[in-house]
């Protein structure tokens, strides 16, 4: 058996198939044609069976340097803001689309990313000619189907120099979000990471400008990373929805576990940070167990009186992550649950307390001064 025909059949076409059973829209675009967004192209007509679409397809680029669906795009952002003008709707699709090549790609990546979590800033003009700000959404986050889920196979990128296919690329409301990469079941998956994964930020970065994360498989084994991160930061994702679960590091486990629509919304919202230490930005996306454990006090959250005030215990070992499991429960109970939240850490040693202060601050998730968030003594906590 070929290795291309064991990559192909045994991992790409299930991962499609799968996806596609979890309601993405699939097209393969070998044969993309290019030239514009003409209506009558494949890609807009009824799907056929298993909701994928074949033979030589529009995907509406008028050339392979385009990373972006802008077919998808506008009418997702006039679906979102049904009362913003077309002007403003073309002012918000010039900020997602405008040329970050000057920075560097993990910047770039947080650059985009808070347009996608906060909504574009775009000024509009009253009646009176007044300037007014306001914000454009760009996803919905809290209704999946709101959003338009595109999952594109063997999609042609060109860069400044190189072209290069990626095995799958998925696109929430025509913005690259999710890259996959696939290696033959014979072969180790870290290869999918070091041989392709490595080359395409190099080669051809406007994709993983819009990124959210980037899964590699052998079919066997499935590991989920940042676009920042290098091989051993790269984790497993070995259960679904629950820790009961005996776990497995099948591409199964991975794709439901974090590209079924709902989970990938909430993965990509509530579960992503960036860290900046002595002038690097580093990404962060949740680990499995970090994502699971926070949902289960989220869930403790709702039920406060049931639970006499009391969430539970949260347990992790060293290394696992805590500081950043904390900030994302901070982060996701501010956003989505409505309160005027206070939060307080407390550790059993100062070298703990600076420790947790300063990667609180690292992630952005504490803005104000040291002195007014920190407490040093008793006295101080309770002015605070």
């Amino acid at each position: 058996m070929s290795k291309g025909y064991s990559e192909d059949t045994l991992i790409e076409q299930p991962a499609i198939e799968l996806l596609a059973g979890m309601g993405w829209q699939t097209v393969s675009a070998f044969h993309e044609v290019f030239g514009g967004a003409d209506p009558s192209s494949p890609a807009l007509l009824p799907l056929g069976e298993g909701g994928r679409v074949e033979g030589a397809v529009s995907l509406g680029r008028e050339n392979a340097g385009e990373v972006v669906l802008l077919r998808h795009l506008v009418p997702a952002l006039k679906k979102l803001n049904p009362k913003a003008p077309s002007e403003v709707i073309d002012a918000a699709v010039n900020e997602l689309t405008c040329d970050r090549s000057v920075m560097s790609l993990a910047a770039a990546n947080r650059e985009v990313y808070s347009l996608l979590k906060n909504g574009v800033k775009v000024e509009v003009r009253t009646p009176e000619g007044e300037l007014m700000p306001e914000r454009i959404r760009v996803i919905d986050w809290d209704t999946p189907a709101n959003n338009h889920f595109l999952l594109v196979s063997q999609l042609w990128v060109t860069g400044e120099v190189y072209k290069r296919r990626p095995d799958l690329v998925g696109f929430i409301n025509g913005l690259p979000l999710i890259v996959a990469e696939f290696k033959a079941v014979t072969e180790r998956v870290e290869a999918a990471f070091k041989d392709n994964i490595t080359d395409y930020r190099t080669t051809i970065p406007a994709l993983f400008n819009y990124n959210a994360f980037i899964l590699v498989s052998n079919g066997i084994e499935g590991r989920l990373g940042s676009v920042t991160a290098e091989w051993e930061h790269y984790c497993d994702w070995k259960k679904i929805s629950s820790e009961a679960e005996p776990g497995s590091v099948s591409l199964e486990t991975i794709l439901k576990g974090t590209c079924a629509q709902t989970r990938l919304l909430d993965l990509v919202e509530n579960f992503t940070v960036f860290e900046e230490k002595a002038g690097r930005i580093r990404k962060v996306v949740a680990k499995n167990h970090q994502y699971l454990g926070v949902n289960n006090a989220i869930v403790a959250l709702y039920g406060l009186k049931e639970n006499q005030g009391r969430l539970g215990v949260y347990w992790q070992t060293q290394g696992a992550g805590k500081t950043y499991s904390m900030v994302f429960f901070a982060q996701k109970v501010l956003r989505k649950i409505p309160g005027n939240w206070t939060f307080v850490g407390v550790t059993d040693r100062k070298e703990l307390d600076d420790q947790l202060y300063k990667n609180f601050a690292s992630v952005g998730a504490v803005t104000e001064p040291e002195e007014r968030v920190r407490a040093d003594s008793a006295e101080h906590l309770k002015q605070l």
